[in-house]
């Protein structure tokens, strides 16, 4: 995992509300164990048309949002079945963070241990991001903040342990092995019990 300290773009907005894993990930792409390759298929059903030509008027294939960091989503985002691979779509098609007012928890778990960065916020500051799409948005993992040219930054909650992983770019097995002298070390030490 890289680092994630800031991040700075534009913003693209998906407003519709319940968006689940399978409308991220299709069912069908989860045969690969794999994290590269998943991006083509981000949002497959919406992105492409029956013959498998884009879908010029979905908000990804748009040339504005070409390069775009940050999904602005409606409520309830990455609902549905609790696949990995709907953060590894995401992440291998270029997006780093989602931002919502309201993350479903197994995606938002899924998320942390991955590297992308799930945001809720405010009604207010969800409104203002939908009715603004490319927005530039600076997001500051460290301070757990957001905020935009003109505006005041707005706080996001985060748990510190996953902000210092991504802060440090390791998962949780990264943690762990980051303090294996320290473990064996003390296994060294505990007295053997049968």
């Amino acid at each position: 995992m890289d680092p994630i300290r800031r991040l700075d773009s534009r913003t693209v907005v998906l407003a519709a509300t319940d968006i689940d894993t399978d409308q991220i990930i299709p069912a069908r792409f989860l045969t690969t164990t794999s994290r590269e390759g998943l991006g083509v298929h981000l949002f497959q059903d919406w992105r492409y048309r029956a013959d498998g030509s884009e879908n010029p008027g979905f908000a990804l294939n748009l040339p504005e949002s070409r390069g775009c960091e940050i999904l602005v989503a409606g409520r309830n985002f990455g609902c549905g079945s609790s696949r990995e691979h709907a953060p590894w779509a995401l992440l291998d098609f270029g997006l780093r963070a989602v931002i919502s007012t309201e993350i479903a928890d197994i995606f938002r778990s899924n998320s942390l241990k991955n590297g992308f960065l799930p945001i809720v916020v405010d009604e207010a500051t969800h409104g203002w991001l939908l009715d603004n799409p490319g927005a530039e948005i600076s997001i500051d993992v460290t301070q757990s903040t957001l905020s935009w040219p003109g505006g005041d930054p707005v706080s996001y909650p985060i748990d510190d342990f996953a902000r210092y992983c991504l802060l440090e770019g390791i998962d949780q097995l990264g943690f762990l092995q980051k303090h294996e002298a320290e473990i064996l070390g003390f296994e060294e030490q505990r007295p053997w019990k049968p």
